[in-house]
């Protein structure tokens, strides 16, 4: 018999592992330098977690600054849970050299146990893992990596709002972010009806918020909006029936679904979002069980030229309608 996973709590309930390498970016006394050239982001475009860094990365213009390393959407069959670059030449990341990110965990420390997430940023002189701290990691691109900003790059992270984005962003992250992840990994009944409301109370809060309002905090796109998006991205392609979060659908909500549409057809988000992909990891090959390793099938559905469909969502905003971002 399969030993329950460590994220699993006697009550059967979802507990996400902590993040290990969690040293902030920036200038002061045992932070990580900020040098452009110097990190390698590694990614899934599986990942929600993932997703959100390679979306800041693009809309603020870090490509140059920050190189992009992509594990496969498919886990490896190992004995453990991980990621693999077989989606490059030789089944390894051309530029650290390594098959699984795992590698880079062992790296900074041997006696790593945990999960080796996504995204994760890596230092290239030492091949070491150095911050996989996703909560944090978009407000360090959006911050202390400011000198290298594209010209007329967005503010994604205005001070006159952190402590409401802040604030948000906690709520949107336990109640939905990790709340579908609470629903699909429940190992009890109880668990997973509890975490199935409160995801559900949250996203009616969030569709009468929506209402009035083209983003979550204005006009703007800001950080909670990117965070929110690659929850709702992945809702009717993979959550809904992968983690049972069948109480409907997201294009049954009228206005997180015209939301949504009005982010995935801004740059960034559309053309970062690999529906595929992200249906490959969440009906075949996502896990948290090491021993887990049953066929499983992919579902042909939903349909997603949908995403393409006008949304009429600028009608809700007090600026230019072809204005999404606030300049920073």
């Amino acid at each position: 018999m399969s030993k329950k996973p460590a994220e699993i709590s006697k009550d059967g309930s979802f507990k996400r592992q902590v993040n290990r390498f969690v040293t902030p970016f920036g200038s002061g006394e045992g932070e990580l330098p900020v040098e452009s050239g110097r990190y390698r982001l590694l990614w899934s475009a599986a990942c929600p977690w993932a997703h959100r860094q390679v979306i800041v990365r693009r809309v603020l213009g870090l490509e140059n600054a920050i190189s992009l390393g992509k594990a496969s959407p498919l886990r490896p069959r190992i004995g453990r849970v991980d990621w693999a670059f077989t989606l490059d030449e030789g089944g390894r990341d051309p530029v650290l050299d390594v098959e699984y990110v795992s590698d880079v965990y062992f790296n900074a420390d041997p006696d790593y146990d945990g999960r080796p997430t996504v995204p994760v940023m890596v230092d290239l002189q030492t091949k070491k893992a150095v911050n996989n701290d996703y909560f944090n990691m978009t407000n360090y691109f959006e911050t202390v990596w400011r000198p290298f900003h594209k010209e007329h790059a967005p503010n994604l992270y205005p001070e006159h709002l952190r402590t409401e984005i802040d604030e948000l962003n906690e709520v949107i992250f336990h109640e939905v972010n990790n709340g579908v992840y609470k629903c699909g990994f429940a190992q009890s009944q109880e668990a997973y009806e509890a975490a199935f409301d409160t995801l559900f109370e949250r996203l009616d809060a969030l569709e009468e918020r929506l209402a009035d309002r083209r983003f979550l905090h204005g006009d703007f796109i800001t950080d909670s909006d990117v965070r929110l998006y690659t929850t709702l991205a992945r809702f009717d392609a993979a959550y809904y029936n992968g983690f049972n979060t069948n109480r409907n659908l997201l294009r049954e909500f009228p206005n997180l679904w015209g939301y949504a549409r009005d982010l995935y057809q801004t740059e960034g988000f559309g053309d970062t979002t690999e529906f595929d992909a992200i249906k490959e990891h969440y009906h075949v090959s996502i896990t948290i069980n090491p021993d887990q390793s049953e066929t499983r099938i992919l579902p042909k559905g939903p349909d997603l030229t949908v995403w393409n469909e006008p949304h009429d969502r600028e009608k809700l905003g007090t600026s230019d309608k072809f204005l999404r971002f606030e300049e920073g």
